[in-house]
């Protein structure tokens, strides 16, 4: 039962509940598949394990039953792996007040060697001076990078920088000349990365329209216009290229729907191009890597950070 909380009516509900790693990609896609977009993933700095995800519905479409049904909905995920749904928190918030609640947690956060995702509300701290700062205000939909998937992709894009510079390529814009196709923007992190690297352009879609609006927003906030977002899928990304794929794929999705877009990689990608696909568990690269090759790519399980894991694909013979 959800505990009745004395609270302004018309606020919102929270949900907090701790995150078991195995259970982190079923709970965000059946939250999402359940219509809850407001979702964040948080930990302290020193216990990148200790995660809980937190979650916030709008009071006015939500009533008490409505939120019985949704944990009804998400305790047959645990079947899979034999665990129990850890215990939902549910607790009213005033509207004026839970925009506020889910910064709290969140600090400046240095990626790789030289990027800092910095959360727009707060300050670059010493230690970081000289880092290409990312500034990101994500909205109440999404993260500010910490998740490690979305690292994993990071870091592969300071990687190819770093393997440009070695080739000849400026330190100060190593990623200049290449245009770069981000399929699932989310809060647009990766898509501004490539642009604090000196991409030329970034393509960016997403399904959400939230989304959208948060790319747009953080684009603005860190002055970068040379960016181009759209709501949709694979096929608006495509049409947003204007038939010419783009040198870097960026896809930071669940491994299914890697999978299910995986057709359109060809379209999407230049020849001498490289994807960075991450958002799969390490358990499950053999099985995306298996059906990537067997449509011709050249794929490489290319880092991981347990339980997650980045795969790298090319054309082969380029």
């Amino acid at each position: 039962m959800v505990s009745s909380v004395s609270q302004p009516p018309r606020g919102w509900w929270k949900l907090s509940l701790a995150l078991p790693v195995d259970l982190e990609e079923s709970l965000l896609w059946k939250l999402t598949e359940l219509g809850v977009g407001r979702v964040a993933v948080v930990h302290g700095p020193s216990e990148p394990l200790n995660r809980e995800l937190q979650a916030w519905l709008p009071e006015a479409d939500w009533s008490e039953a409505d939120l019985q049904a949704l944990e009804m909905a998400l305790s047959p995920l645990t079947q899979p792996f034999a665990l129990q749904l850890p215990p939902l928190r549910w607790e009213r918030v005033a509207d004026e007040d839970w925009s506020l609640s889910w910064k709290q947690h969140w600090a400046p956060d240095p990626i790789g060697t030289s990027l800092l995702v910095l959360p727009a509300w707060l300050e670059v701290p010493e230690e970081a001076q000289g880092r290409r700062v990312i500034r990101l205000d994500p909205g109440s939909a999404f993260g500010t990078g910490s998740h490690p998937s979305t690292r994993l992709c990071l870091e592969g894009l300071e990687a190819l920088a770093t393997s440009r510079v070695r080739g000849g390529a400026s330190s100060d814009q190593p990623l200049k000349g290449l245009r770069v196709a981000d399929l699932g923007c989310g809060s647009g992190l990766l898509g501004l990365a490539a642009l604090a690297l000196g991409a030329d352009w970034v393509y960016a879609v997403d399904t959400d329209p939230l989304a959208i609006r948060a790319t747009e927003e953080n684009a603005a906030l860190n002055g970068f216009q040379a960016l181009s977002v759209l709501e949709g899928s694979a096929a608006e990304l495509e049409s947003l290229l204007h038939g010419e794929p783009a040198d870097v794929l960026l896809c930071n999705i669940l491994a299914p729907v890697i999978a299910e877009l995986s057709s359109s990689f060809p379209r999407l990608l230049t020849r001498n191009g490289l994807g960075l696909l991450s958002g799969l568990l390490v358990t499950q690269a053999d099985g995306l890597l298996s059906g990537l090759r067997t449509q011709g790519w050249e794929a490489t399980l290319a880092a991981i950070q347990e339980p997650w894991a980045r795969c790298d694909i090319r054309h082969t013979n380029r």
